[in-house]
């Protein structure tokens, strides 16, 4: 299988994609975005960050701007409906909304929009706390619940990208959670929880987000390298790493080669 890459680089995190927010300047916004269709992205997370309802325009804006200079397909990435709406509104094709979990207002709000706009849906496995439970036996039942919600919803189960998240490398045990959620990966694409491969997304950032001068990359890499062999589809990552791009495209390639 080959494993796709979905551009994380226009996150509000960024300086530079907050101060294009800021000033509603399009330019830095596409030059990163047509850089990362450049690197092998197929897809593109855009994640505005908190916006008060003055600035839910910004999705919008985002959403306008990389559409003018990519064919990358679209991620909607906020916590907050009215926001993914915005974006919603102006995608010339459908997107992905990242995403669903078992907070209550995500399942409220955000589930019925996906089944109205009959778009993809990441399904975060978080519970109603936003916590991520730890071992691979509740993430899966996790999965479970939420999938049996999506699809009482109104889903289709080939809609659903399930993110059984990794951890920042802060957090307690976080090796062990690295484990764990590599694991459940290829519990939940090998069809073993669903009797169907499911599809698989993971933010690769989340592990070194705030510790970059700390640890190392290869410390990613490592990890892409595993979560290939667990069959992950969808590598959610930093398409500007040059080495960590590296790593992917041999991954892909040996992956292809034993497939023949």
């Amino acid at each position: 299988m080959t494993m796709l890459l979905a551009a994380d680089n226009l996150h509000a995190l960024n300086p530079v994609v907050s101060e294009a927010l800021r000033e509603l300047n399009a330019s830095p916004l596409q030059d990163l975005a047509v850089l990362c269709e450049q690197a092998g992205a197929r897809w593109i997370d855009l994640n505005p960050g908190f916006l008060s309802p003055r600035y839910e325009d910004r999705m919008t804006f985002m959403v306008e701007a990389v559409q003018e200079v990519t064919t990358m397909g679209i991620v909607l990435d906020s916590p907050h409906a009215r926001i993914l709406a915005k974006g919603l509104e102006v995608c010339s094709k459908q997107p992905i909304l990242n995403g669903l979990t078992l907070e209550r207002h995500r399942i409220q709000e955000i589930l019925p929009l996906a089944v109205r706009y009959k778009t993809q849906l990441v399904v975060l496995l978080l519970d109603e706390n936003s916590v991520s439970p730890t071992r691979m036996e509740e993430k899966i039942a996790l999965a479970l619940q939420l999938r049996g919600l999506a699809l009482e919803a109104g889903m289709a189960p080939d809609d659903l990208i399930f993110d059984p998240l990794l951890p920042n490398l802060s957090w307690h045990e976080a090796y062990f959670q690295i484990s764990e959620t590599i694991k459940t990966v290829r519990m939940l694409a090998g069809g073993a929880v669903f009797n169907e491969p499911a599809r698989t997304i993971v933010g690769l950032s989340n592990l070194r987000s705030g510790l970059r001068k700390y640890y190392s990359s290869h410390l990613e890499q490592v990890c892409l390298g595993l979560l290939g062999g667990a069959e992950l589809q969808f590598i959610l990552a930093d398409a500007l790493d040059e080495e960590l791009i590296q790593t992917w495209r041999l991954i892909n390639q040996m992956s292809q080669s034993q497939g023949n």
